[in-house]
């Protein structure tokens, strides 16, 4: 929904008095609505206090990932995030080529509150939607401040600070439900991995098979491939290393399993053979956090 500066101080005062918003609105939280936040707007109310005024209507891109090349601490990977209902950014990440947001693109699925958090580096920053969608208001410097907003329906959603749009400081939100592969359990640990697209590598036929460990994702070689494998009992999986990435390991949710201490030698390999079905999951220690998760189906 587009939100007028008379809808932003409503949802301000709200979020003030602790009121619950509604899914598809926002509030802001933190912020002095009558600081003087240095954006140069000139203008003010009747009793002298300055007012937002949005420094222009901006339209979305024809290509995101075009009008994304030059967004600060993008690298063309979005993080897939929000399967708990909640998602996160923070807004005012140094990176080396400028303030921008982190994640600079996350994918949520529908029904995701996303939250910025102001970090309080480099002055004073807003989020707007290209499209009009959500705006936080008047930008604000204050570390501790944080704007929300529930996305409901499926689609792309481009972002700035409007301050600093030429500068490099925008984002995306992606909505759009998650891949499946209609396992339940695999889906909901492998989600976050970003090479993960609800696809399984069957191997059901083979006597053996192997899985890579540093493959390209998560922000570096920090993935397996495949990331979901499906093996027939009797079955024995090998991972091999592929010397990228830093230094990794292999470590089982589901059994008492694991590779030894991360290590990076592309020499290394760890094998395992699944005598009983079931669904094994798995992931380097170092790097579970981000992604680097992979899962064993074994019928």
């Amino acid at each position: 929904m587009g939100h007028t500066p008379a809808r932003r101080d409503v949802l301000h005062a709200m979020s003030v008095t602790g009121v619950a918003t509604l899914a598809g609105c926002s509030s802001v939280t933190g912020v002095d609505s009558t600081a003087d936040d240095g954006s140069g707007s000139g203008e003010s109310t009747a009793d002298g206090e300055p007012t937002y005024t949005p420094v222009s209507e901006l339209s979305p891109p024809d290509s995101l990932e075009d009008w994304l090349s030059d967004a600060n601490g993008y690298e063309g990977e979005r993080k897939r995030t929000g399967t708990n209902g909640r998602a996160e950014l923070r807004l005012g990440r140094e990176y080396d080529d400028g303030l921008g947001f982190s994640p600079v693109v996350i994918e949520v699925p529908p029904m995701t509150n996303v939250r910025w958090n102001w970090t309080g580096h480099g002055g004073a920053h807003n989020v707007a939607a290209l499209d009009g969608t959500f705006d936080s208001g008047r930008p604000n410097a204050q570390s501790g401040t944080s704007y929300h907003y529930v996305f409901e329906e499926p689609g792309t959603y481009p972002f700035v600070s409007e301050p600093d749009r030429e500068d490099g400081m925008k984002g995306a939100v992606v909505v759009k439900e998650p891949p499946s592969t209609g396992y339940e359990a695999v889906d909901e640990w492998v989600v976050h991995s970003d090479n993960f697209d609800g696809s399984i590598a069957d191997e059901t036929d083979d006597d053996a098979a192997s899985v890579a460990v540093g493959a390209e994702g998560n922000g570096g070689h920090l993935a397996f491939d495949p990331p979901v494998l499906k093996v027939s009992p009797g079955t024995t999986v090998v991972w091999e290393w592929t010397g990228e990435g830093g230094s990794t390991n292999v470590a089982f949710e589901d059994l008492d399993v694991r590779s030894g201490d991360p290590t990076a030698d592309p020499e290394t390999t760890f094998e395992h053979a699944f005598e009983e079905p079931g669904t094994y999951r798995y992931s380097s220690l170092p790097h579970e956090a981000i992604g680097m998760r992979g899962a064993v189906i074994v019928e």
